[in-house]
């Protein structure tokens, strides 16, 4: 008993098209065959399973379906037989084995026979063999010539040319088109080798819709594809009644859906060849042969162009592997050199800000901002107020610590009123509990995209019901493509993700080196605070016997300033580490009159010291007066503290270079290599020298934190004999 399996899929319920309509389509078991060729399939045990309609003007006397083939069928031919015995021997029963290509002689006609197994069953292909043998050598040494010449190409675009123009030369079609497919399954023609009297579709754009998901599955699986004639009808598959239909993902023969030969129809075109080009397992691209004419490709040349598209995907994935090495050793470096640099700089976006232009450049960003703590570094054009802190809420409050938005749509509604300009945003969630997120932006890219025809599909009611129908027009159709961004690549996805489990590695580190300053800190504060407070209640101890009350208020006045000048140190680096900043409030300040004062202070607390003063009448700029004596303080206490005894302090102040510059010069030797990369940083205990003894560690790094905070600098130097602290501070400041 035989069942002729229908070509037809399954008609959609009315009032429900989508395109499920073609995705759904079981085109891997059409039931049918192509009409330029036979099919018989047998299972393991030699039963014959299926054949097609047209099978004995092919292969001459079949046994019924569901019995043995014997060894007088197939015209007994004993080598073909002997071929079915090895490829049962070799099928498998999982996976279709590679083709094997004979030309036999049966019944006096010269077929070109294709035999490939898997799954349990064998299959035979039947096609003519017309081809002049001496024709189709010369076409194998034009496929080897191909070949040859895509090993040296170094430029895609020059590759792929080069494909489609071999490609015609062997194979004689009109139009041979190569496409590059897009990470939305578009696909643009990015080649083309064609007749001269034919339009070309250089640069044209095809939708996504038109290679649905189980076709783009098939030309994976099978990597050329044949439409020799689109007006030939089908050849119906015969199949054992017991027996499922016949998946056909790997014959040549396989029939073709009705929608893609309306499709064909629509463009004019009366028979294609594919050849797909896979990479990693995915249809990277294409090359689309069209003719206006019927045209049929022998197995030999397609089995040619097929190991020749296998050469041209080799190629192409060398040159991407080429491109992604180059990417990612520049992205490696600059990791290498951020990390250098957070290792040198306490401070993480101040050591990041001078690579942040490396970093956009790196990873194709426009803008790129690094924010941590309520602070942030950026680089590139400003953005809108109040658009990084809706993108920061934005990502903080995603459940993967990275995300890509490459269309405006997508955007979190608070960012979309704010975005501008700006349509792309890949954010990288560093440190989660105070805020750290990296922010790459691209801007909206304007796109005309040149179709080829209305990507829309139209509804129409067919001989399968409603459905979504091939365009009917393949002219040139423009359309402005607006509110979206180029979308990040893998390459550029993979390289941030590197970058941030960089930037979470430092996050950590750095966070378990704040908590043991922190529990440090706490231990020193309770140990330089014993000392003092111990001072004031001996005092008030004695002060209850009435004795030495003047002696004993200047210690309880120098124990309690102590006291105060500790808390307040601590206090200020809580406002810095939480990114309130020190709360600067500006004013007119003389900067002559205040070191002054603060020189005169010192002499008065400690007889026998000497302050030089080397400066101009006055010197005003805008400033925070308490702050500014705060640093200058620190630095002439430091200066007297660690300088040789009896040698003065000298302070020179020098307007110009478009600000002032005050240097505070102490003699005595320089300051310990080993101490010098952390010398700004907090937290620094006492050296072998005694550097820091009964502090915190923490007067330089304040004194650098209020330099900064007016928008100038504090630098250490050596010029023997003297140590030299120089402070600049920018334009404002001006001689009155």
């Amino acid at each position: 008993m035989s069942v002729a399996v229908p070509p037809a899929p399954q008609a959609a319920p009315a009032g429900h098209v989508t395109l499920a309509n073609c995705e759904d389509e079981p085109i891997h078991i059409p039931g049918a065959i192509q009409s330029h060729g036979a099919l018989i399939a047998l299972d393991a045990h030699g039963r014959l399973l299926h054949h097609s309609a047209n099978a004995a003007d092919w292969f001459g006397d079949l046994p019924a379906l569901g019995q043995p083939l014997t060894a007088q069928h197939l015209h007994g031919d004993a080598a073909l037989h002997a071929l079915l015995a090895d490829l049962a021997a070799v099928g498998g029963t999982d996976t279709s084995t590679a083709p094997r290509l004979h030309s036999v002689v049966l019944g006096g006609r010269p077929l070109d026979l294709l035999l490939h197994g898997g799954a349990g069953l064998r299959i035979v292909e039947a096609e003519a063999a017309d081809t002049d043998p001496t024709q189709l050598a010369h076409f194998a040494l034009q496929a080897h010539r191909a070949i040859g010449e895509f090993r040296h190409q170094r430029d895609l675009g020059t590759l792929l040319q080069r494909a489609c123009e071999a490609v015609r030369a062997v194979t004689g079609f009109d139009r041979v088109m190569g496409y590059r497919f897009r990470h939305d399954d578009s696909g643009d023609i990015v080649a083309e080798a064609r007749a001269e009297h034919l339009v070309p579709l250089l640069g044209r754009r095809y939708p996504a819709s038109d290679i649905p998901a189980q076709a783009r599955r098939l030309y994976v699986l099978n990597t050329l594809r044949l439409i020799g004639d689109v007006r030939s009808a089908p050849v119906a598959l015969l199949t054992q009644a017991a027996a499922p239909p016949l998946d056909m993902s790997h014959c040549a023969l396989r029939a073709v859906s009705p929608i893609h030969i309306e499709y064909l129809r629509n463009m004019g075109v009366a028979a294609s060849m594919s050849v797909s080009i896979v990479i990693g397992n995915r249809l990277w691209g294409m090359l689309a042969c069209h003719h206006h004419q019927p045209r049929r490709v022998p197995p030999a040349l397609r089995l040619a162009c097929d190991v020749a598209a296998q050469v041209l995907a080799g190629q192409v994935q060398a040159l991407l592997a080429h491109d992604q090495a180059r990417t990612s050793a520049q992205l490696a470096g600059l990791r290498a050199r951020l990390a250098q640099a957070w290792v040198a700089q306490d401070d993480m976006l101040a050591a990041a800000q001078p690579l942040l232009g490396d970093l956009r450049d790196s990873l194709a960003a426009d803008a790129v901002l690094l924010r941590q703590g309520g602070r942030q570094v950026a680089d590139g054009p400003p953005l809108p107020d109040g658009l990084a802190a809706a993108l920061t809420d934005w990502a903080l409050a995603q459940p993967m610590p990275l995300q890509m938005l490459h269309q405006r749509a997508q955007w979190p509604a608070p960012a979309q009123a704010l975005a501008g300009r700006w349509c792309g945003v890949l954010a990288l969630v560093f440190d989660p509990t105070d805020g750290g997120v990296l922010l790459l932006l691209r801007r909206e890219q304007i796109e005309t995209v040149r179709w080829g025809g209305e990507p829309t599909k139209v509804v129409a009611t067919g001989p399968n019901g409603p459905r979504l129908t091939p365009r009917g027009s393949f002219d040139e159709w423009r359309q402005t493509v607006r509110d979206t961004a180029v979308p990040w690549s893998c390459d550029e996805l993979e390289g941030a993700q590197r970058l941030l489990d960089d930037l979470h590695r430092h996050a950590a580190a750095r966070r378990a080196e704040v908590e043991r300053a922190r529990m440090q800190m706490l231990a020193m504060l309770g140990h330089d605070l014993r000392d003092p407070l111990q001072s004031i209640s001996m005092a008030a101890q004695v002060l209850e016997r009435g004795a030495g009350a003047q002696r004993l208020g200047q210690r309880i006045r120098a124990s309690s300033s102590r006291m105060q000048r500790l808390v307040g140190q601590v206090l200020d680096l809580s406002r810095l580490q939480n990114g309130l900043g020190l709360g600067l409030q500006l004013q007119a300040v003389d900067l002559v009159a205040l070191l002054h004062d603060l020189a005169h202070e010192v002499s008065t607390a400690h007889p026998g010291s000497t302050i030089a003063l080397h400066a101009p009448d006055s010197l005003v700029l805008q400033a925070d007066p308490d702050r500014l004596a705060q640093l200058l303080g620190n630095l002439l206490g430091n200066a007297r503290h660690h300088g040789e005894p009896g040698q003065p302090v000298a302070v020179e102040m020098t307007p110009g270079d478009g600000g002032v510059t005050v240097a505070v010069r102490n003699t005595a030797p320089p300051i310990d290599d080993r101490l010098l990369p952390t010398l700004f940083q907090a937290f620094k205990r006492a050296d072998d020298n005694g550097r820091h003894r009964g502090g915190l560690g923490l007067g330089l790094h304040i004194a650098n934190e209020i330099a900064r905070a007016h928008g100038g600098s504090l630098r250490y130097s050596h010029v023997p004999p003297h140590v030299v602290f120089t402070l600049w501070l920018p334009d404002g400041a001006a001689p009155a």
